[in-house]
């Protein structure tokens, strides 16, 4: 009998954990049985190692093979086992040693003829080595760049089987991942100072930014909602290591990552189209889930365009990851877990008929525009920290050549300070690195809790119904972050006053 054990790495999600690849050669009928819970790709695995190696000129073993993938209670999927599969079952049979694998991670897809093919979420999987202090990869030569984005680890590429074949028998070497390349400087995106007009629309974007608040815009065609949101990214701070590998992981594990590509610094923007699905917007999949628009724009954006013209059910399935800042998909087979922290932009024209001039030729019935907009759920709606309502641009507005509108760079300086000011207060209580994510006991409770005479317009509007209790808390929420634009020490009662203007359109 022969045996031997190689490692490679399982997803679950974008949640890495190391596998070991067992082989065992035993007498009986020539065959290849696969254990540990393999989904229908890797069952299918066994056909493609079998012929990656005859083809690679070895020798297939005429014995009973069994490959057993621990822990056997992991669910595992996708094709990436297929180099660990090979080497496994090439060392238990003595064709080549062992000693060479130890400690070291195989991830790559075989095809027919031997060669190594790309696979997704190498970044998540060589992020899961390192945790388990595993620093040593082999990857398929496609992928070799996007590992060594994990600073911890040594990266080794292949493009054959028979290349990994010739370098455990010393007669040859692996290939040396691509030479890493400065990170390239990103283009330009659209600018705060396209927009002209809307003082207001710029004001709560800016808020929105200083403190990661959700964002509804209203208002008639043409009036900037589109423009105002695709530009929020522009006046976000980038993202640091720790947000930058997130990201990545989920893109590579989305298969959106291009080849070559460092990691994503700027916060991802998403806008997904008003016919899109629950799984296309929340993810899923029925056996291989995938991450849906709400995770690609983790530590980003996600814009809602005609919100209504979302199916209410789809708009609904938003709620829990607005609150909770991540996805968790339950399937049959098991439950994946994506993050999901984004600032959520909805744009809405006040009614199906979307007249230019607003109010004033609108053809609809008042209960034709409340039950338009009523397809935005109220505890939709009242997840969303600012909501907005833009007048139609003047002509005198859209051809003004005099006082340029502030452009992006101006505006994101100050929200960088702004959101520096938040993380320098919220760090020593909590941990916590925008206003956004501060729990509403902590806003109420000492030494965070603002005097009555600062609030008195927001205990008003709560004791009349304007403000539900979720309502107040973001409110408050939103005073901090006008107060850190301010360059203020804590909220004054013009602040709550504003506050309370972006979150119910009317004045406190």
């Amino acid at each position: 009998m022969g045996y031997a054990r190689v490692l490679s790495v399982g997803l679950v999600g974008v949640e890495g954990h190391v596998v070991e690849v067992e082989a065992d050669l035993a007498g009986g009928l020539p065959g290849l049985t696969v254990s540990g819970l393999p989904d229908a790709a890797l069952w299918q695995g066994r056909d493609r190692v079998r012929s990656a190696i005859l083809n690679s000129g070895e020798s297939w073993p005429m014995r009973r093979i069994t490959i057993n993938l621990l822990p056997a209670s992991l669910p595992k999927r996708g094709s990436s086992f297929d180099l660990s599969v090979a080497a496994a079952v090439l060392c238990a049979d003595g064709a080549v040693p062992a000693d060479g694998l130890e400690g070291v991670v195989l991830i790559g897809e075989l095809g027919l003829d031997g060669m190594v093919r790309a696979v997704r979420g190498v970044l998540p999987a060589a992020l899961a080595a390192a945790r388990h202090g595993i620093r040593k990869l082999i990857v398929p030569l496609a992928n070799a760049h996007e590992a060594t984005l994990v600073p911890e680890v040594r990266v080794a590429a292949v493009d054959t089987l028979k290349r990994l074949v010739q370098f455990l028998r010393g007669e040859g070497t692996l290939l040396e991942p691509p030479a890493s390349t400065p990170e390239p400087v990103e283009e330009d995106g659209p600018d705060l100072a396209d927009v002209a007009g809307q003082e207001l629309g710029r004001r709560a974007l800016e808020v929105a930014a200083a403190g990661g608040h959700h964002l509804a815009l209203f208002g008639p065609p043409g009036a900037g909602k589109t423009m105002l949101a695709e530009r929020l990214p522009s006046i976000l701070p980038r993202l640091d290591d720790e947000a930058a590998l997130e990201v990545t992981a989920i893109h590579s594990v989305a298969g959106t990552l291009p080849n070559n590509a460092s990691l994503i610094r700027r916060p991802p923007y998403q806008a997904p189209h008003h016919t899109s699905t629950v799984a296309a917007l929340i993810g899923g999949g029925s056996t291989v889930i995938r991450p849906g628009a709400v995770s690609l724009a983790h530590h980003g954006v996600l814009f809602l365009d005609e919100a209504p013209e979302f199916s209410p059910s789809v708009l609904d399935a938003l709620r829990e990851p607005l609150e909770n800042g991540e996805v968790w998909i339950c399937r049959s087979a098991g439950t994946v877990r994506y993050p999901a922290r984004v600032q959520m932009v909805m744009a809405a024209n006040p009614c199906p008929c979307a007249s230019p001039a607003g109010d004033q030729d609108c053809a609809c019935s008042p209960l034709t525009r409340r039950r338009y907009l009523g397809r935005i759920s109220g505890p939709l709606m009242d997840r969303i920290d600012l909501q907005v309502e833009l007048l139609p641009v003047t002509a005198a507005q859209l051809m003004a050549t005099s006082g340029q509108p502030e452009s992006s760079a101006v505006v994101a300086e100050r929200v960088r300070q702004a959101r520096a000011a938040a993380v320098s207060r919220w760090s020593r209580a909590g941990g916590w690195r925008t206003n956004a994510d501060v729990p509403g006991a902590v806003l109420r409770s000492r030494p965070w809790r603002l005097p009555r005479a600062v609030t008195a317009s927001a205990d008003r509007g709560l004791e009349t119904g304007v403000l539900s209790a979720r309502g107040y808390d973001r409110v408050i929420r939103l005073a901090w972050s006008i107060a850190d634009l301010g360059g203020r020490d804590s909220p004054d009662p013009g602040d709550v006053n504003e506050a309370i203007f972006l979150r119910t359109r009317r004045p406190a």
